[in-house]
Order: C-alpha cells, then sequence, then structure tokens
C-alpha cells in the first residue's frame, strides 16, 4: 500500500512541476547551493572539475550543467522528474562542447544511468522531493565510481518548523516529525519528505557514504537584509536559523 501511494505522489509532483517549471528557470544553481548560503566560490566542494563524469539528481532548467560545463567537465548527465525541466535543460545545453544525456524519470529509480561511472553525483535543492530517500541515495551510490563524491543542498529541517511573526521566531511544528508531506509554499499538489538532519547524515552512511563536510553556514549581504516576512525565506529568520544545508561525502 505504502509503495503504490508514493507512486501517486511520484505523478502527483510531475504534474505539478510541469506547470511549474518556468518559474523556476535558473533558480537555485550552481554556483549558489541555496538561499543565503555560500556559494561554490566561496566553499570550492567539487575542486577540478576538468573532464570529470558529473551526473545531477534533479537537473532542473539545466543551469548547474552548464555551470559543469564551463568549468571542464567531459560529460553531462542529468534527471529529472519534469518533462518540461528536461526540455528547457536540452535548448539549454544544446551548445555544449560536452557529451549530453538527460533522462526524464523519478529519483527514485533507474532509468538506464550507468553504475559506477561518475566521478561526481550531485543535487542542487532537489534531494528533498525524493519520496523514498534510501531508493535514491543508494541508486546515487551505485552510479559513482569507487572513491566518488556526492554532493547535495536542501532546506534545512528546521526551517520549516519554525513561522516568523515580527521579529520572531515560533515553532509550530515538532523538529522530531518526519515523513512525507504537502510543501507549504505551494498551492498544487507537492509531495516532499520532511526529514531531521541525523536521518539524512544516518541513511548516507547506510548507503555506503563517508561524509566529508556539512555546511551550515550563512551570508547574509548589506542589500538584502531588510524583507517581507511573508517570503518563505527571508534575511531576518536566516539570521537566527539556516536556512538550508549542504553535505559533501564520498562513496566507500
Amino acid at each position: 500500500m505504502l509503495e503504490s501511494i508514493k507512486e501517486d505522489y511520484i505523478i502527483s509532483n510531475k504534474k505539478s512541476w510541469d506547470a511549474a517549471a518556468p518559474r523556476f528557470f535558473g533558480r537555485s544553481a550552481l554556483p549558489v547551493y541555496g538561499p543565503f548560503m555560500p556559494t561554490e566560490n566561496e566553499l570550492n566542494l567539487f575542486g577540478d572539475l576538468s573532464n570529470k563524469r558529473v551526473l545531477e539528481i534533479g537537473c532542473g532548467s539545466g543551469h548547474s550543467l552548464k555551470y559543469m560545463a564551463s568549468h571542464g567537465a567531459s560529460e553531462l548527465w542529468g534527471i529529472d522528474l519534469s518533462d518540461t525541466q528536461i526540455d528547457t535543460a536540452r535548448n539549454l545545453l544544446s551548445d555544449c562542447q560536452a557529451k549530453l544525456n538527460l533522462f526524464q524519470g523519478a529519483m527514485e529509480k533507474n532509468p538506464g544511468i550507468p553504475t559506477e561511472h561518475f566521478d561526481i553525483v550531485y543535487s542542487i535543492y532537489a534531494l528533498g522531493w525524493t519520496v523514498d530517500l534510501g531508493k535514491t541515495l543508494h541508486n546515487i551510490n551505485s552510479y559513482l565510481k569507487p572513491g566518488g563524491t556526492f554532493i547535495f543542498s536542501w532546506e534545512h529541517p528546521l526551517h520549516s518548523r519554525m513561522k516568523q511573526s515580527g521579529d520572531q521566531l515560533v515553532i509550530h511544528k515538532s523538529y522530531h516529525e518526519e515523513g512525507l508531506q504537502q510543501c507549504e509554499p505551494w498551492d498544487s499538489p507537492a509531495i516532499m519528505t520532511q526529514l531531521k538532519l541525523s536521518t539524512y547524515i544516518n541513511e548516507l552512511i547506510q548507503a555506503g557514504f563517508q561524509i566529508e563536510k556539512v555546511v551550515e553556514d550563512v551570508m547574509i549581504c548589506e542589500d538584502n537584509k531588510s524583507g517581507d516576512p511573508a517570503v518563505w525565506y527571508t534575511p531576518m529568520k536566516a539570521s537566527l536559523i539556516p536556512p538550508a544545508f549542504i553535505i559533501k561525502c564520498t562513496k566507500k
């Protein structure tokens, strides 16, 4: 029964993402990891990308893959649930010199991606859309060469548990509550997995990864210190709790 429910959520999320794709064109793409976070320019988590085979989980409009191409990656691979996103990414990357392979499909299943092929697998603000983190991480581990790198960013679990009320934050949900939930900022059906940070770390270890670095740093520039509290990510909220996190790990 649970697997059938997950399949229904994947189908529903695909419809929602196909409709919403234009609104997310070029958003949350490298060198940016997420709202109010240090960028790849500051962190240098990927290192030298020359001649690397890279795979993006949730490749969206293709802007992060374009970043990879501009830094010398030799093979660009991506998977995304949305047909609209895949079509957009294919158009964006049409003039790239690197080998390009894009797949429409759910990250919980392998649509034909080769195993033990990639130097780097990464996901920029997309992994939390999985309806089965264990399966997704198992797939990612299988795609990587031994010693390969997996890097991902996602919304910090504390962020949706706190609401801004004036100049204060109010806890409105338990941090310990985990599971598949409707994404609050979306009006259309959009199901994502709410998990504790420790769950992400333990699931990574269970899938065969070694944790190298966890980033929860916040960077708030002078020109973005003001903001509407009705907006999902605000400077005031970011000054008190991290809006997002990054994890870098290695396949054992």
